[in-house]
């Protein structure tokens, strides 16, 4: 497994987009996608030699991270690019992590499958096995 992005709760996709953007230099990769599962909305953000950063802003109250950007948003996930989702998830549980998320398709990922895990030191993990991202937009 990679590291592939930090997903980042944010109140406002577009407020993050400028602060990322003014304070780090990060730009937007991606168009802002829905994830209808989820209840939130995403965007993808680059810098060059640096991590994907993910902003995640909740739809509505019914969004599993609304409370988190009620309180300001902060970290929410360390996502992991793996080869194979469902051999990953074995691995992973046998080692005692729980899973939160099945694996599902990710409108974020071109539909590809997702999934979320929690580990020690209660770390929300998501696993993709694709490099695939939404939409991208030309930078």
């Amino acid at each position: 497994m990679i590291i592939d992005h930090l997903g980042m709760v944010v109140k406002s996709i577009e407020e993050g987009i400028n602060y990322w953007e003014k304070v780090f230099g990060y730009k937007q990769m991606t168009e802002v996608v829905i994830n209808t599962r989820q209840k939130v909305k995403v965007v993808f953000l680059t810098k060059e030699n640096s991590i994907l950063i993910k902003l995640i802003e909740p739809i509505d109250e019914t969004s599993p991270v609304y409370r988190i950007a009620r309180k300001g948003g902060g970290l929410h996930h360390l996502a992991f690019r793996c080869k194979e989702i469902k051999e990953e998830i074995s691995r992973l549980k046998s080692l005692g992590l729980r899973v939160i998320t099945n694996p599902e398709p990710g409108e974020a990922f071109e539909n590809n499958q997702i999934a979320f895990l929690l580990g020690d030191q209660a770390l929300n993990i998501e696993l993709i096995d694709t490099d695939k991202k939404a939409q991208q937009i030309i930078l």
